[in-house]
Order: C-alpha cells, then sequence, then structure tokens
C-alpha cells in the first residue's frame, strides 16, 4: 500500500491517545448507546452513505461486540487477531475479513505497527458486487445472506489469506482513498471496485481459510462430486476446473487429499455404478450401456467393468438382474 496512506492510517487518533494515557476499556459510548455492545452504524455512516472506512483503534483490547452492518477488515501493515467463536484468527498484510451482520468477536490489542483498515457496509452496498459475480460460488452465497438480511448468517465469515496478492491490494488502495479523500460518486466507485475484488477473490478461493465458516475446500469438493453425478457421461476435470476458477494441479491434489481417488477414479465409479443400474433395469444392449454413460471404445468400457466387478458387463445382466440387492 502507497507509504502516504500508511502514514495517514498510522497517525494516532484522540481516541487511541487515551488508551496510551491510560485508559484501559474501549470507550464504548463512541461505538453505541445500547446496553449490549453493538456497534452503531449510524455513528460512522452519513446518512444515505452505503460505506465508510476508518482505521481500526489500536492500543487496547475490544470485547466481545457485534455490528448492525457489515464489516469488512484489511490489514494494510502488521497483524489483527479477531476471536471468533472461540477461534483466534491471526491476520497478516493483504488479509481480508468479511464480517456478516450477526457475528459476534473480540479484538487483541494492537500495537502502533498494526494498521488494519474497517470497511462499515450497508447490506444494500453489496447489490452491484453481487450481480458482478454472475455465478453460484461461496463469495455469492455469502453476500445473499448479507442481502436478505437473514439471521441463519449468524457467525458467518470469510478470511481470505492473499499474501499481498497485489491486484487486490491496488483495489483495496483506491477504495481506502477515495473513502479518506472523500471523492465524488465515491458510494457507486466502490461498489464496482468491490466488485472486482470479488471477481479477483473467485481465482484465490484456495486463500480462504479452512477457520472460516464455509470451508472452501469441502464447498469445491461438493461441487465437484454434484458434477460428476450430473455430467458424468461428458465430464472432465479441465471443464470444471474453469467453471471453479482453479488449476488443474490444485483441483487434482484437494480431490485425492479429500477422497482418497483421483477424479479419473470418481468418474469411473460413477459411470460404472450408472452402467450397472441400466443392466439391471433396462433392455438397452451392453454396448448402448457403454455409450450411454459416456465411452466411444466399447473394449475399454468392457474391460474397465470387469476390473471393477469381476465379470463382463453381459455375465453381470445375467446374473443379478432378478437380485433385489446390487453390490455398486
Amino acid at each position: 500500500m502507497d507509504q502516504r496512506i500508511l502514514e495517514q492510517l498510522k497517525q494516532i487518533t484522540p481516541e487511541e491517545q487515551s488508551y496510551l494515557d491510560g485508559g484501559d476499556r474501549v470507550k464504548k459510548e463512541l461505538y453505541t448507546v445500547q446496553e449490549r455492545f453493538e456497534i452503531e452504524a449510524r455513528h460512522f455512516l452519513e446518512a444515505k452513505k452505503l460505506i465508510t472506512v476508518r482505521p481500526h483503534s489500536r492500543f487496547v483490547e475490544f470485547p466481545e461486540h457485534g455490528h448492525n452492518y457489515v464489516e469488512m477488515m484489511y490489514v494494510c501493515q502488521g497483524q489483527i487477531t479477531h476471536v471468533i467463536d472461540g477461534k483466534e484468527l491471526v491476520m497478516e498484510q493483504g488479509d481480508l475479513l468479511l464480517l456478516n451482520q450477526h457475528v459476534r468477536h473480540r479484538i487483541r490489542k494492537a500495537g502502533y505497527e498494526d494498521i488494519g483498515i474497517n470497511f462499515i457496509a450497508q447490506p444494500e452496498f453489496f447489490e452491484i458486487p453481487f450481480q458482478m459475480l454472475q455465478k453460484r460460488s461461496v463469495i455469492a452465497d455469502f453476500l445473499i445472506s448479507i442481502l436478505r438480511q437473514e439471521s441463519q448468517g449468524a457467525g458467518s465469515y470469510l478470511l481470505f489469506r492473499l499474501n499481498g496478492e497485489q491486484s487486490i491490494d491496488n483495489l483495496m488502495e483506491n477504495m481506502v482513498r477515495s473513502l479518506l479523500q472523500r471523492t465524488p460518486n465515491e458510494d457507486s466507485i466502490n461498489q464496482y471496485s468491490m466488485g472486482l475484488v470479488f471477481l479477483y477473490l473467485l481465482n484465490h478461493l484456495d486463500s480462504l481459510t479452512q477457520s472460516s465458516t464455509y470451508d472452501y475446500h469441502e464447498v469445491v469438493l461438493q461441487a465437484i462430486l454434484h458434477y460428476i453425478d450430473v455430467r458424468y457421461k461428458t465430464a472432465s476435470l479441465t471443464e470444471i476446473s474453469g467453471e471453479l476458477h482453479q488449476s488443474l494441479s490444485v483441483l487434482s491434489r484437494m480431490i485425492r487429499e479429500r477422497t482418497g481417488f483421483t477424479f479419473q477414479e470418481l468418474l469411473l465409479r460413477k459411470r460404472l455404478q450408472k452402467a450397472v443400474m441400466l443392466l439391471l433395469e433396462s433392455d438397452l444392449t451392453v454396448d448402448e450401456i457403454g455409450a450411454a454413460v459416456g465411452y466411444d471404445n466399447m473394449s475399454y468400457f468392457h474391460r474397465k467393468f470387469k476390473e471393477r466387478y469381476g465379470q463382463t458387463p453381459a455375465r453381470y445382466r445375467r446374473e443379478h438382474r432378478e437380485e433385489s440387492t446390487v453390490r455398486i
């Protein structure tokens, strides 16, 4: 991030000075008038504004609190540590945390060099970013829960460990600059900028930590299994990797680690399961069944079927057609 912006963000605020002077508790009156610590957007957002930013207040431990807006924190420098549902999340430079309106969390005391930016946004701010995503994804599902303001979204958050990804850092810097300097039409500009951030994040979904509410790896695995289940006849790892915005090597490794099988092995098992069903429940010929489950080479189909079930498709049909239980 631009050094001039960092120097501006490092400036000690009157609130922070009070903590340095001996105040050991957050000045709650700056954040809410409610007895329960629920930070209110009206203390920071002007009327009709959709988003603003403020540096995270350092030198004090923030007790458990919630907020009636959507909060995003981007770490510009140093470390910021959140505690959510008992999990300690140590954010490093370049990490991005998205918290929905319902999540409650604590924040450990930050030092002078620990610079975090809080984006304070109304749910409506995310309408344009959501439209820009087009396809369903972990991020799109998260934004849906925000836009609907669903109570079942309570506790949900996404933490991306981006290791200073330059494209995203540039966009975050532009948003911080426009909000600090009060750029005309800043809400609209930043809605599209945030949409671009989310589009870039689609290419870095492997940076979504497993400590997030959404386990990216599990979400992707379920998407792959559903893809194989529905499109087994023409399924390919290249196609699904394009749809999920992930490299072939990343997907291959993740599938093997999570299932113990390769993509091709999972696909073969599904095709042969479907072939067994057709052998027992249809009058299609064996070759017609091979073609129906995705094989052009019938010799290959016969060989793989025999390897899996210990007999040819024709013999399997004769021996098992009348059985009520089929081994698949």
